[in-house]
């Protein structure tokens, strides 16, 4: 297989929907009133878990691509601050960024200067298909969570 043709693959699971239901088709079943609330006994609610997703993303995205990347504490940065957005438009604000930063990655990954097994721009030993992984796997990790969430607060049936 062609580096051009491993990247279309690999971009269409960073775009989920492969392996794991992409957020695209379900991100927006929950209204906004429910967005912070915790179900059960879960320590943290949607919005906490698809803030998450998003600072992650694009803190592995910024150490790929940014000069003088400089790397957030973990956790705390990782994690809001509250378990819902400050106000419906933070939250709209969110997701747009999410998917407009996630955009910005599968063109990164598919300019033809990129090559995957070369080291990304922070880091001699990380190549840029293993940080494509990272985004992949942690993103298919709590996106399960996130269908919990949607089911436990009776908003998703599959």
């Amino acid at each position: 297989m062609e580096e051009k043709q491993m990247k279309e693959q690999l971009v269409k699971h960073l775009q989920g929907g492969e392996a794991y239901l992409s957020l695209a088709k379900f991100l927006d079943e929950i209204p906004y009133d429910k967005v912070g609330k915790r179900p059960e006994t879960l320590p943290y609610s949607f919005y906490e878990v698809f803030y998450h997703i998003a600072y992650a993303q694009k803190d592995i995205i910024d150490y790929c691509m940014t000069e003088g990347y400089k790397s957030p504490n973990w956790p705390d940065d990782y994690w809001p601050e509250m378990q819902f957005p400050e106000s419906e438009e933070d939250w709209e604000e969110l997701k747009a960024d999410y998917f407009e930063c996630r955009k910005d990655f599968e063109d990164f990954i598919l300019d033809p200067e990129n090559q995957l097994m070369h080291p990304v721009k922070n880091g001699e030993d990380h190549s840029l298909l293993r940080e494509l992984m990272l985004v992949i796997e942690h993103t298919s990790y709590h996106t399960g969570q996130l269908l919990v969430i949607l089911r436990l607060l009776g908003l998703h049936k599959s």
